[in-house]
């Protein structure tokens, strides 16, 4: 997926759009790509002007929250058949392993699964639905929701965009540096020919006046 070549190809405010949308999405319980999306959006900022990172972060965070409630209130509407259809239509993410590793993590970490589930890609697709399925009191699951939303979506993004503008400028410097070497080589390169060509005119003199010498009489 060349996500960030098609990024490019939309406004500012499709970006923002878009990765509010996939992340909200990805959130609710829809298997879909977000973190990609959103390194892509953040990497895109770093060397556009045109993406202000802050708005993206906010994006990415708001997305998050807000699909993470969605998927609370779903799964606590839907209980355990929501599960099991979503088994059915998405054995990959929501098999009965995955779903039953999930609860053990919700067990025995009760609020900080929704926090941490954020950075794995699995429990970010199962944190919101799950928890209402679970029947997580609401005001536990939104901190949790609420704090991992912002560490995650708004912390990758500065993560990410930072380390784009530190790579991009040292590329520039780089570029400068093997320009300054390029010319440093060139010009070695030519004095050295240069000296070389003295040598081999001088030898070439030194030949041809041996060879006008006149030769003694007797020899």
């Amino acid at each position: 997926m060349h996500v960030q070549e098609w990024l490019e190809t939309v406004p500012a405010a499709a970006v923002y759009a878009v990765v509010g949308l996939i992340i909200g999405l990805e959130s609710l319980g829809i298997p879909l790509p977000g973190e990609i999306v959103l390194v892509s959006a953040a990497l895109l900022s770093s060397q556009h002007e045109g993406i202000n990172p802050v708005i993206l972060g906010t994006c990415a965070t708001v997305g998050a929250v807000v699909g993470d409630s969605i998927g609370y209130a779903i799964g606590r509407r839907g209980g355990r058949p929501l599960l099991a259809w979503l088994g059915r239509k998405f054995p990959r993410h929501f098999s009965e392993g995955h779903v039953a590793a999930a609860e053990r993590s919700f067990e025995k970490w009760g609020m900080w699964t929704v926090f941490f589930g954020r950075f794995v890609a699995l429990l970010r697709i199962f944190a919101g639905p799950l928890a209402g399925v679970l029947r997580m009191p609401y005001w536990k699951f939104l901190i949790a929701n609420v704090l991992g939303g912002i560490c995650w979506a708004g912390g990758t993004t500065a993560v990410v965009y930072y380390v784009g503008v530190v790579a991009e400028s040292w590329l520039k410097r780089f570029s400068w540096a093997g320009l300054a070497v390029a010319v440093l080589v060139g010009l070695g390169s030519m004095l050295m020919l240069k000296r070389k060509a003295k040598k081999a005119q001088a030898a070439q003199h030194g030949r041809e006046s041996e060879a006008l010498e006149p030769v003694p009489a007797g020899e």
